[in-house]
């Protein structure tokens, strides 16, 4: 199978690591508290902050959320196994979109980790749909419900990933809930032996 892979809030924990720093900077920096909609995955979405603000949390604190996160339970071992598996793995992300360094240290962390085993990367994709249809994408991994449902509508099996507050998505045949990497293992192997 092919399977695209999202990266942050599926590959490593910067999501977990963006809310608390953005919490932070809500209530400590910018001595406020804005919080709209705690189930907002992206921190835009989910503070009530002005242009200046949001520019000022990712000066700030971007670079240091990538720098510490960790990768999620499982995913090492998950990720090696399917590629002995004979599946093609390929890192479909938005990472770099704001800031185009946060690619290369990324790459240097993977590299480090010995987790470039990629077959292909996409960095700074905000349309994960084009990439899936253009790599003829057999399922895609991804915790962004949006993104999800997007991929699904186009025909595409699509993993939620679901590890955080957010919203709840409706599975179909097109979209399964997962709550971590030995589910998602499980899963693609029933669906790859059918």
């Amino acid at each position: 199978m092919k399977i695209g892979i999202d990266l942050d809030g599926v590959i490593f924990d910067s999501e977990k690591e963006l809310r608390v720093y953005s919490e932070l900077y809500d209530m400590i920096d910018l001595k406020q508290n804005s919080k709209l909609n705690n189930k907002e995955l992206r921190f835009e979405n989910r503070f009530k902050w002005t242009k200046k603000e949001t520019e000022g949390f990712l000066n700030k604190y971007h670079k240091q959320i990538i720098l510490e996160s960790n990768y999620m339970p499982g995913v090492k071992r998950v990720l090696k196994l399917l590629k002995q598996d004979g599946h093609s793995l390929i890192l479909i992300t938005a990472r770099g979109g704001i800031n185009k360094d946060m690619i290369k240290i990324t790459e240097e962390r993977l590299k480090q980790s010995e987790m470039d085993i990629f077959d292909k990367y996409y960095w700074a994709t905000e349309n994960k749909d084009d990439v899936c249809i253009k790599e003829n994408i057999d399922i895609m991994i991804d915790d962004f419900y949006k993104k999800c449902e997007s991929i699904a509508n186009k025909k595409i099996k699509t993993i939620y990933l679901k590890d955080a507050p957010s919203y709840d998505l409706e599975e179909n045949e097109y979209i399964k809930v997962l709550y971590n990497w030995g589910e998602i293992y499980r899963y693609l192997n029933e669906i790859d032996t059918k």
